[in-house]
């Protein structure tokens, strides 16, 4: 990694504490053995660099579907909605974005709307590039409705290490496409639930950047990918 890259990027207000918690152990390791210390500064620097919340280039085409979240494609397949989501019965597409510790977590909204549901679940902490993480692992669902009446549900799941989902929107709160709605800590996957008969325009093992990559495109719904990932 670029360390000046790393430091000049800036933090999301949540990753504060930790940061600081990570400062106060390594100066506490310092008494005990600098070897030690070393390694403190090391993973201070980690936990900076996983809060980091980088300025991002958001397309300002009407219609498109953008990732909630950095990482790898993990799955698309056609499911039926979670309950928690409002989306009906009926199976519509899923795409999977895993995030590792080393992504950034902090999420953003796949289109503009109103959020029109906001549901938590407790659950598992299984490896979240499972299928059955989406329902067995702890959750957050959350609806969002176009003007236009179209609806796209996004799902924040917990993964083996991460331990809280935070969710900056309610239930009537108005997001912008790309603007910022929530963060897992530490490693984790959004599941994004596009409208029935929208082809995703990415494929398994792409690599999607949060509030830049287009999942699909509302306008022109049966457009698919063309060619694969190297």
């Amino acid at each position: 990694m670029n360390m000046l890259k790393i430091v000049a990027v800036p933090m999301h207000e949540e990753g504060r504490k930790f940061v600081a918690i990570f400062a106060g152990i390594t100066v506490a390791l310092s008494f005990v053995w600098m070897p030690l210390f070393w390694l403190g500064v090391g993973a201070t620097v980690w936990c900076y660099y996983f809060f980091r919340d980088p300025v991002r280039v958001v397309p300002q085409q009407e219609g498109l579907v953008l990732s909630p979240a950095d990482g790898i494609i993990s799955l698309i397949e056609d499911v039926a909605p979670s309950a928690d989501l409002d989306l009906g019965d009926d199976p519509v597409t899923r795409v999977s974005v895993f995030m590792n510790v080393f992504n950034c977590h902090v999420n953003r909204a796949p289109i503009s709307g109103k959020v029109t549901h906001v549901v938590y679940r407790h659950g598992k902490f299984l490896n979240a590039s499972l299928d059955k993480a989406s329902e067995d692992n702890e959750r957050n669902s959350i609806t969002i409705e176009a003007v236009d009446g179209v609806r796209i549900g996004v799902v924040q799941i917990a993964g083996l290490v991460a331990r809280r989902i935070v969710c900056f929107v309610n239930e009537g709160s108005s997001l912008g496409v790309g603007h910022r709605f929530g963060l897992i800590r530490f490693g984790s996957r959004l599941d994004v639930y596009l409208p029935k008969g929208v082809s995703p325009l990415v494929a398994v093992g792409q690599t999607a950047v949060a509030g830049e990559t287009v999942l699909a495109d509302l306008l022109d719904p049966s457009r698919v990918r063309i060619g694969h990932p190297e």
